[in-house]
């Protein structure tokens, strides 16, 4: 692979790809039409000469085709995020996701070109398995809470993808990512552990949605996007799906606490009821735990940084952060 095609590039986990890319002397080319993503994420690539930015929707077909242009690998990133996104717009959410991923899939088949999918481990749904497989069955809750409109939107790109796949034979990997995290990701779209470093940061209250009990694991971005640089790189990836996430599981609860002793906060923890928070009825998944065996044979993956390295991480950039704003 020599030129690369990143959809969604200028976001938090395409920038990190981007930059690692550049890095090894990549050509790269990233459309963004800047939605969710930043040109701050992008300043330091901008300079490169073998990285090229196009400021446009994957759903503007004369953008998509420029962007296109000589690719041999298109990393498909782009997409609606953000649970409070999800809750408030779930039309822009299902037909971005949805249509945005035909488009990319149709260009990529025509150029010959391979691809990898990111999904998300919202597709696992409601299920209550102690950590998820990617053959276990999927279990989503009903169309009349628009919460899983997001997953389903995800799932339907996975099913597209792998149609791809199987029907004209295009190099398609999808991969499951649960909870990435690292610097410059935002909290502006509900992102958890973003929100809980800048509140306490501030020394403002720290608010946990729900009863603070549901767990999740978080995954540094550079460990994310070593496993996204080496996927596509084996051949026996084609047509397969991968989680990609620690499985150092730690309840919300746990994680403001760790957060609040880490940056010596005196915030207030308070908890917010999912109605209140979101919308009611919201529904969400109790436990969010990856099997990570599958990428760990293949490609010999696991994360390198555990929760505290991650934390301080974050920390010491929301704190130079405000310190650069006074």
């Amino acid at each position: 692979m020599k030129r690369i095609l990143i959809t969604g590039g200028a976001g938090f986990i395409g920038s990190h790809l981007a930059e690692a890319l550049v890095a090894e002397g990549k050509e790269v080319v990233v459309i963004d039409d800047l939605s969710t993503g930043s040109l701050t994420n992008i300043s330091g690539l901008r300079r490169q000469a073998n990285f090229h930015f196009i400021q446009a929707s994957i759903r503007d077909a004369g953008a998509l085709r420029q962007a296109m242009e000589s690719v041999d690998f298109v990393y498909h990133l782009a997409a609606a995020v953000g649970v409070e996104l999800v809750v408030k717009s779930p039309v822009y959410t299902i037909e971005d996701n949805v249509r945005g991923t035909e488009d990319v899939l149709a260009a990529a088949a025509r150029a010959g070109s391979g691809v990898l999918l990111t999904s998300t481990s919202e597709v696992y749904g409601k299920s209550e398995r102690e950590c998820f497989r990617e053959e276990d069955d999927l279990l989503i809750g009903p169309p009349t809470f628009g919460r899983w409109s997001y997953a389903c939107s995800k799932l339907l790109d996975e099913f597209l993808a792998l149609a791809y796949y199987r029907e004209k034979k295009l190099p398609v990997v999808v991969v499951r990512l649960f909870n990435t995290v690292g610097q410059r990701q935002t909290g502006r779209y509900g992102m958890v552990l973003p929100r809980f470093v800048q509140a306490a940061v501030r020394g403002e209250p720290m608010t946990i949605y729900g009863d603070g009990r549901q767990s999740r694991c978080f995954c540094h971005v550079s460990d994310v996007v070593r496993a996204l640089v080496a996927l596509p790189r084996q051949p026996q990836a084609a047509g397969q799906i991968f989680n990609i996430g620690s499985t150092e599981e730690i309840s919300i609860r746990e994680l403001a606490e760790r957060v609040k002793r880490l940056s010596a906060s005196q915030s207030e923890l308070r908890c917010l009821p999912y109605d209140k928070a979101y919308a009611k009825g919201f529904e969400d998944m109790r436990r969010r735990v990856p099997n990570i065996e599958k990428i760990c044979k293949l490609i010999d993956w696991k994360p390198t940084k555990n929760l505290n390295e991650i934390l301080r991480l974050i920390i010491a950039e929301q704190c130079k952060s405000i310190a650069m704003a006074k």
